[in-house]
């Protein structure tokens, strides 16, 4: 059962990609990741804004 829920989504999305990106917290110095899905045009929008 989850093959056919995985086989329908592939075939009803259009091309993703997901960017991961580390930030430096302006409070503790600690590095976190931001993750996020999106169309692979704006992949380099995301990477470049702080």
């Amino acid at each position: 059962m989850a093959k056919k829920a995985v086989a329908s989504l592939q075939t009803g999305s259009k091309r993703l990609t997901k960017a991961i990106k580390m930030v430096k917290s302006p409070k503790t110095g600690a590095y976190t990741f931001v993750e996020a899905i999106m169309d692979p045009s704006k992949v380099n929008d995301f990477l470049s804004k702080k």
